[in-house]
């Protein structure tokens, strides 16, 4: 039985726990070859590494810093090198430095940019070589629905996911000829393991005000990135799936 990402191969960013991790394990189960990265969790990178391979897939962890250029650019010639081609980039790698705007470091606002938005450019930059050459790829950028809404207390944040936006948008535009696309993906509350520390009655409210009166799950994310990544949405670039049971309708 063919699978949805038979024969692809795929770079995930940040892929060592929550959103990240879910898309790996859910590609490598529909039969994508993986690659992915990791940076402070070498522990966890190399469990899923592990993991990974049991489902029959070639599957290879890098360790590497998304937000530097150069070591973006050395990410995609290996996982070219080694896998022969790179279908399906996906932008995941990204951190949190939340603080109100008027006790917000600089260093705050920039390292949140780095990780988060430039990340983005670097591999996206790094990832058109191959594809363009190919004359085909999926780009799927992780924003957020605070990227389209805001949220007080997470300005660095917000503004990275609404630049990735825009980046995506633009991407679509300048790379459809090339047939490659480039959506994005804006996640709403999602239950992973940094939720898991936050106060249970907020959490509750949270869930109150969904319509679906639930948190999604990571592997809710997994399975639309997995669509975008797939042939399934050929005739689908540059826009923004909203994964938020309903939080923004």
């Amino acid at each position: 039985m063919t699978k949805l990402l038979d024969g692809k191969v795929a770079l995930i960013t940040g892929a060592s726990k929550g959103i990240g991790r879910a898309i790996a394990v859910y590609f490598a189960q529909q039969g994508a070859q993986v690659a992915f990265t990791y940076l402070s969790s070498v522990e966890k990178g190399q469990q899923l590494e592990q993991e990974l391979a049991g489902f029959g897939t070639k599957v290879k962890g890098f360790r590497s810093d998304a937000s530097v250029f150069a070591e973006a650019e050395k990410l995609v010639e290996d996982v070219v090198a080694e896998f022969g081609k790179l279908d399906i980039l996906v932008n995941n790698a990204g951190i949190t430095q939340d603080g109100l705007l008027m006790r917000m470091s600089e260093q705050q606002w920039d390292q949140v940019m780095a990780v988060n938005l430039k990340s983005v450019f670097n591999l996206t930059k790094a990832a058109t070589k191959p594809m363009m050459r190919a004359k085909a790829g999926s780009i799927i950028n992780m924003s957020s629905v605070v990227g389209v809404k805001g949220n007080a207390g997470q300005a660095n944040y917000a503004a990275s996911k609404a630049g990735i936006i825009g980046f995506t948008k633009s991407v679509a535009l300048e790379l459809g000829s090339r047939n490659i696309r480039c959506n994005a993906i804006a996640p709403g509350f999602i239950e992973t393991e940094m939720t898991d520390a936050l106060d249970a009655k907020q959490v509750d409210e949270w869930r109150k005000a969904i319509p679906l009166r639930r948190g999604g799950s990571p592997e809710d994310v997994a399975q639309a990135t997995a669509f975008l990544a797939s042939d399934n949405s050929s005739y689908i670039t540059g826009q923004v799936l909203q994964v938020d049971g309903g939080m923004l309708t």
